[in-house]
């Protein structure tokens, strides 16, 4: 034939900008959209050749990419069933058309897996090339081998060629600002990952034998994909080494044994097979997602499944291959397709069964591993309230002595005796064995149990299982005493009265060091075998804080605020009745004389009321009120005199400064500066 010129069928004046700016999304995407077009194109012909439409045999099918440095080429060959003249024009030329939705229409009964539904996959090679060779042949009798070359603008040229064999050579020639892809390391890593598991054997280099002292190139090709990955195959033909094997070819860098797997194969209302592993996750979630691999006809697409998989998969890994998510499209076109929801709820449900088919049959090994699969649960329970319904038959509660129960076990177990007498059940939880080991012993001498909550999702979990909980609720062991955790009877008078509970709470308040934050006094009859001052945290408080270090502006403010504490005081403890003596001895002839003119004071304020009592604003005279108001100084100069002498005591008492720094040691907030000043007052103590 004669060299053909001409322009190329688009609708624009020029396609190619527009190719490379909005069709694909990564530069590198060139060699997934030639192979799989390589591959489609060979899936093709094993079709033809079952019916009977392609002559001879088929021959060798390997799909071979290859560098020319010297050249500045790349070359990816196939045997495929290649093109005319005639249809180079239709395929290539007529960017309207597209080769694989005709073949589909006419073998969609007969046709292996077809990939080419990338769209304008051919046109991603001037996304490297600076002009682009096309030569290939049909398999088709008597067909004559073309040529096709385009420089990248609307003008192509298309002549005969010189081409044994059927199937089709596309040659770029790569750019000088896109060299880095005629280096061998740069092409291999891009078919280990887009073309990795292709149906189609791809080539890429020649094996090499020792030789006479040599390393000799062989003509034998480098494979460098797994046509037949298993997740294709049935779950029946697998062994479980099987899977261990294929979870480490999928990431080398693991060194440790999946938990468990899922098998996916689904063909109605959607196409969807692969394989899910729940690995051993840690708490850093950024780094374990993006570990599941999306493939289309088992080309890679992404690993990037947060639009297909709901947001708590995205911690498990794995593969999944489903012709029926558009790819060429989108992100937000993947959120709103139906097939997509379709999957996503579909994949879902398939983790929930495993996890409770697996409680069901094979307990024990599930409560080995609950650690593991703790924080992905909790998760899905927080973010899908279909999984949540589902988990809720097998979650487990660990308490403080390793001991698993579910949800259902674990409320029998406490129902009866953390019962608070307003008839709520109280779940107490420990957030770290070894700061709380008091509190929790504390519990245990009272028969009740604790439950370990001390994942990063624990909180805002215990949070929603809350709400979901009837007449019940969760305390942390060391919010309050365990006497008001769980409250059986009213609350007991405290025996002390109530100035030195005033002198006391004001004495506290003064010696315990700011550093540590907030204090609310409190008094409590703990009884003579406790601690003379324990130190407890506002549950409500403490979630929010807790809360907000995991972000959201909801509740970010509670960052910001100080750290507050209650100070327990025991009021039966013999050491705080010493510091009432001790008040007494060093203040009390001081404070009972100001406490004496106070009284004094508010007797005469009390006979002003009195006097005043029947008459209206308007009547009180002006003498009455300046009196009044000359009172009401000289009782608040008294009582800050009173505050002053009791503040300046604390600030040198020792045994006061003692037993609150003792408290805040045994919640572990005793730090820097503070617990310097602890030791060397207990080195006086004792030397005295």
């Amino acid at each position: 034939m004669d060299a053909q010129k001409g322009k190329i069928g688009v609708t624009a004046e020029n396609i190619f900008p527009i190719i490379k700016k909005f069709l694909y999304s990564e530069q590198e995407i060139f060699l997934r959209e030639l192979v799989s077009n390589a591959v489609d194109a060979t899936q093709k012909a094993k079709t033809l050749a079952r019916t009977g439409e392609l002559e001879g045999e088929l021959g060798d099918l390997t799909i071979r990419v290859s560098i020319d440095k010297e050249n500045k080429t790349i070359t990816i060959s196939d045997s495929g069933i290649g093109m005319d003249a005639e249809e180079v024009d239709k395929y290539i030329n007529q960017i309207a058309f597209t080769g694989a939705n005709d073949f589909l229409d006419k073998y969609k009964d007969k046709i292996d897996a077809i990939i080419g539904h990338f769209g304008l996959g051919f046109y991603s090679a001037f996304m490297v090339a600076e002009k682009v060779e096309l030569v290939t042949k049909s398999y088709k009798k008597d067909s004559k081998a073309v040529r096709w070359i385009c420089d990248g603008s609307p003008e192509f040229s298309l002549e005969d060629a010189e081409k044994e064999t059927r199937g089709t050579d596309v040659i770029l020639h790569v750019g000088e600002d896109d060299k880095e892809f005629l280096e061998d390391s740069r092409i291999q890593g891009l078919l280990d990952r887009y073309c990795r598991f292709l149906p189609i054997p791809i080539g890429f280099g020649k094996e090499k034998e020792y030789k006479d002292g040599k390393q000799l190139e062989t003509e034998k090709d480098i494979i460098i994909n797994d046509t037949e990955p298993i997740w294709k195959k049935k779950p029946t033909e697998l062994k479980d080494e099987d899977y261990k094997e294929f979870y480490k070819k999928l990431y080398p860098q693991s060194f440790e044994d999946p938990l468990f797997h899922i098998h996916l194969n689904v063909d109605f209302p959607f196409n969807l097979t692969g394989i899910l592993y729940f690995p051993k996750i840690r708490t850093n979630l950024e780094v374990q997602k993006n570990k599941i691999n999306l493939y289309s006809n088992q080309v890679f697409v992404t690993d990037s499944v947060e639009n297909i998989v709901p947001e708590f998969l995205t911690l498990l890994h794995g593969v999944l291959d489903s012709p029926d998510i558009p790819l060429n499209v989108s992100r937000s076109y993947l959120q709103s397709d139906s097939n997509v929801r379709k999957i996503s709820s579909h994949i879902t449900k398939k983790v929930a069964d495993k996890l409770a088919e697996i409680f069901k049959n094979q307990r024990d090994e599930f409560e080995k591993k609950w650690d593991d699969l703790k924080l992905f649960i909790e998760y899905g329970m927080l973010s899908d309230d279909k999984f949540f319904e589902k988990a809720k038959g097998f979650f487990l509660y660990k308490n403080v002595d390793a001991k698993c129960f579910s949800v259902e076990e674990y409320e029998k177990l406490i129902k009866e005796n953390q019962t608070d007498k307003d008839g709520k059940v109280i779940y107490l939880y420990a957030t770290n064995k070894i700061e709380q080991f008091k509190f929790i012993e504390d519990a245990k001498d009272r028969g009740y149990d604790v439950v370990m909550f001390d994942g990063p999702f624990d909180i805002p979990f215990i949070n929603m299982f809350e709400t979901k909980l009837e007449n019940s609720r969760f305390a942390r062991v060391d919010s309050d005493t365990i006497d008001n955790l769980i409250r059986k009877d009213d609350k007991k008078e405290i025996s002390i009265p109530k100035e030195d509970q005033d002198d006391l709470t004001l004495a506290y308040e003064t010696a315990a060091p700011e550093s540590v934050g907030t204090y609310f006094v409190q008094f409590s009859e703990l009884g003579e075998k406790e601690l003379p001052v324990v130190i407890t945290q506002s549950e409500y408080m403490r979630r929010m804080k807790d809360i907000g270090l995991m972000g959201g502006p909801e509740v970010s403010l509670y960052n910001n605020l100080p750290d507050n504490y209650n100070l327990v005081i025991n009021a039966t403890h013999p050491l705080t009745k010493q510091v009432i003596e001790g008040k007494k001895t060093d203040l009390g002839k001081n404070l009972e004389e100001l406490r004496g003119k106070v009284s004094k004071v508010n007797v005469e304020l009390d006979a002003l009321k009195e006097l005043t009592k029947d008459k209206k604003e308007e009547e009180i005279s002006q003498e009455e009120k300046d009196k009044k108001e000359d009172l009401e100084k000289e009782r608040s100069g008294y009582e800050d005199e009173i505050r002053k002498i009791v503040k300046e005591w604390a600030v040198t008492n020792n045994l006061v400064k003692q037993v609150i720094d003792l408290a805040l040691l045994a919640k572990n907030l005793l730090k820097g500066e503070a617990l310097m000043n602890f030791v060397r007052r207990s080195v006086d103590f004792i030397e005295k």
